[in-house]
């Protein structure tokens, strides 16, 4: 093996033995072994054989990569080559190449390698004839895996979740962001450690002369005290978010969240509305950091407007638990306004995808209005889509097509959602009659000799500023 593979070597040569979790040996794998191949470190990022940075890929080149998808159950070989087109998307948005892919049917996956025995010879075939640097999978690898497939591919073994991971590292900005993606990168990394072989030398003196801790602990002790550091950062954070959201709950503006799959153009129709100098991308996971603004609908209420991360099938769950603080946002908010791409391939897999992630945090119970985006790339598809989900709403951030629709659906949705009072604000109070009209929909007005009789939509908050004015408690 030459080029980037190093030259070849008469080191130990294949493995012979796989492990599980705990270091036990599984099943030998002699049947596998080959050409005998040294251990010099490959020139990917990531295990025994990565480089040195600090990333899950090597950013300082572009690695050349081959994709693992596995077709298992249910499922149809288009079904997997639509999540590997994705993957495919992700890893070139890490900043890698693909430039191949091989695909398997399983019933269920091999506890050493995943694939399976003949399987991984197939995908070393497929990396020596590219010169690949990484493998990537689709799905989930248990530590164990992971460790097995490095070592007898002798280059990085990566899954989808390592890659999101990665991009998330990328274009988090906020030090919010940032510990939340650390926090995630953390708890991916620590069972995946392995033992050195040298021990530190830290004990001495009588009564404590030995060997000392292995690598292995004093690894694990920097990675658990990191992390017990930025849990407790982003614990005090989750409170002042907490106290956020209590004092927007007492104030008269509703709070609408923009949801939905990753680059459905979610930040483009945010800009749309309210003109927020937000990054828009074609690319996958472009916005990380939510970013709230407020907007004022057609019937002249006031909103705050938040985006939010996108989500993604197999979103890993490190990153939903690192996220919880932003991602609650979405669970406290009066109006979920869902946006998928209607041109997409697979519309109805991206809204399940979304729906899954919001049923994790709690927040399927939030009202929501679908809207189909990017209708001016696909104008039938998202007449079909509208057709098919009633109450939901056609547009296109980019040209603006079908935005009055959207702010008046939006409107009407929450109006929907407050309650009917009825007030009597005598003529010396104008500053409450102001203020219903401000803060509230004023359905009904009825002059009277003494003052003005109002039917109006308010908030809880709005209604116990004005309950002297209400008739009920006359």
């Amino acid at each position: 093996m030459s080029g980037a593979n190093g030259g070849t070597g008469a080191d130990d040569g294949w493995i012979t033995e796989l492990f599980d979790d705990d270091g036990r040996p599984l099943d030998d794998l002699d049947d596998l072994a080959g050409d005998e191949r040294d251990d010099e470190s490959h020139r990917g990022a990531f295990g025994e054989f990565g480089g040195a940075s600090r990333g899950l890929l090597d950013r300082s080149f572009r690695e050349r990569i081959v994709l693992v998808g596995v077709t298992r159950g249910g499922q149809t070989r288009e079904e997997t080559e639509a999540s590997l087109d994705e993957l495919e998307q992700l890893v070139d948005t890490a900043g890698a190449d693909v430039l191949d892919r091989v695909v398997q049917r399983l019933d269920r996956p091999d506890p050493a390698t995943f694939v399976g025995r003949g399987k991984v010879d197939e995908i070393a075939e497929a990396s020596l004839a590219i010169d690949s640097d990484t493998v990537v999978f689709d799905d989930e690898l248990t530590p164990a895996q992971q460790y097995n497939l490095e070592r007898i591919l002798e280059r990085t073994a990566l899954d989808r979740t390592a890659v999101i991971l990665d991009i998330f590292a990328q274009h988090a900005t906020s030090a919010e962001g940032k510990a939340q993606v650390e926090l995630a990168q953390l708890r991916y990394r620590l069972p995946r450690l392995r033992g050195k072989k040298h021990f530190s030398q830290q004990a001495g003196g009588i009564g404590t002369r030995g060997p000392g801790e292995t690598q292995l602990e004093v690894d694990r002790r920097r990675l658990l005290r990191r992390m017990h550091k930025l849990e407790r950062d982003l614990a005090r954070i989750t409170e002042r978010r907490s106290n956020q959201r209590k004092a927007r709950h007492r104030s008269p503006f509703k709070t609408v969240t923009i949801v939905g799959y990753t680059n459905a153009g979610k930040s483009s129709l945010l800009r749309r509305l309210t003109g927020a100098e937000v990054a828009v991308e074609d690319r996958l996971f472009a916005t990380v950091d939510p970013t709230t603004r407020k907007l004022q609908l057609p019937g002249g209420e006031q909103i705050l407007l938040t985006d939010t991360v996108g989500f993604v099938r197999k979103l890993p769950h490190q990153l939903v638990e690192a996220f919880r603080s932003t991602l609650e946002v979405a669970a406290s908010a009066d109006l979920l306004v869902h946006v998928v791409d209607a041109s997409g391939a697979d519309p109805d897999a991206h809204i399940r995808a979304v729906t899954e992630v919001l049923n994790e945090i709690d927040a399927t119970e939030v009202p929501q209005l679908l809207v189909f985006n990017k209708a001016d790339q696909a104008p039938d598809a998202a007449a079909r889509l509208v057709a098919a989900n009633p109450g939901s709403v056609a547009v296109s951030a980019v040209t603006g097509e079908g935005i009055e629709d959207l702010l008046n659906a939006v409107g009407d949705r929450l109006r929907a959602l407050s309650t009917i009072y009825e007030l009597f604000i005598p003529w010396s109070r104008g500053d409450a009659l102001a203020a219903a009209h401000r803060e509230g929909e004023v359905l009904v007005e009825i002059t009277e000799d003494a003052g003005m009789r109002l039917r109006a939509r308010l908030e809880p908050a709005s209604a116990s500023r004005l309950s002297a004015f209400l008739v009920e408690n006359r």
